[in-house]
């Protein structure tokens, strides 16, 4: 979704990680800016990046980037953070064709109910949340909201169910599930998870000539021979 938001950025010259530390301590962030032509390495605000990433929109905000004075509509594909300040350590931007199609991400936000809750004691999962979708820069919705109230035991909605309008193409899989209502029967059952073998005896095991051997008849020794009479 495009917003009326300005992001001014200044072109850097010097890369690595002390002049990027540099940066930080003056209270900016290293950025580079892709798409058409070669890329561009910049700084900019990490307060303001932050506001762009908290909004409604969120990522899929497409903004005015000004690069000493040449102004040109851009939107965040990826960004780093501290793990443990959370502040914004590094960012890239790319330049927005607004006639030309792109690839957006798009959150799934349900309402109501379920009927399979409320009235036959099923228990309600979201399983997706978010969806893929090919549309013009200026048509990416903040989110697609689906009303689940009339949803039963053992249905669902699908990707498929969320309603494109204006240019909008759907790219994820049209059977994705995004959320149902299952039985707690089945959720357990899915939350055991497969039975465990049974556990082998412990012992070592009896070679077969050996286990035969001891279950053969036992053979008698052979008669001696009797000693010859002795002649009177």
């Amino acid at each position: 979704m495009r917003k009326d938001i300005t992001l001014v950025a200044e072109p850097r010259e010097t890369r690595g990680k002390n002049a990027a530390r540099r940066l930080r301590v003056a209270h900016k962030s290293p950025a580079v800016l892709y798409g058409g032509g070669e890329p561009l390495a910049v700084t900019v605000s990490p307060k303001e990046v932050t506001k762009i990433l908290m909004s409604p929109s969120s990522y899929n905000t497409i903004f005015n980037l000004e690069v000493q004075g040449q102004v040109t509509p851009v939107i965040i594909i990826d960004w780093q953070t501290h793990p443990i300040k959370g502040n914004v350590l590094h960012v890239d931007l790319k330049r927005v064709d607004l006639n030309k199609k792109m690839v957006a991400k798009v959150p799934v936000v349900t309402t109501g109910d379920p009927h399979g809750v409320k009235l036959q004691g099923g228990h309600y999962e979201l399983v997706n949340r978010e969806v893929e979708i090919e549309t013009l820069p200026d048509e990416i919705p903040e989110n697609f909201t689906i009303d689940v109230a009339a949803l039963k035991l053992n249905e669902s909605v699908r990707a498929k169910d969320i309603p494109m309008t204006g240019s909008m193409r759907l790219m994820s899989d049209p059977e994705l599930v995004i959320s149902h209502v299952v039985s707690l029967r089945e959720e357990a059952a899915a939350e055991a998870g497969p039975a465990e073998p049974e556990v082998a005896k412990k012992g070592k095991k009896e070679e077969p000539a050996a286990k035969a051997a001891k279950s053969a008849p036992a053979k008698s020794a052979p008669a001696k021979a009797a000693a010859p009479a002795k002649k009177k």
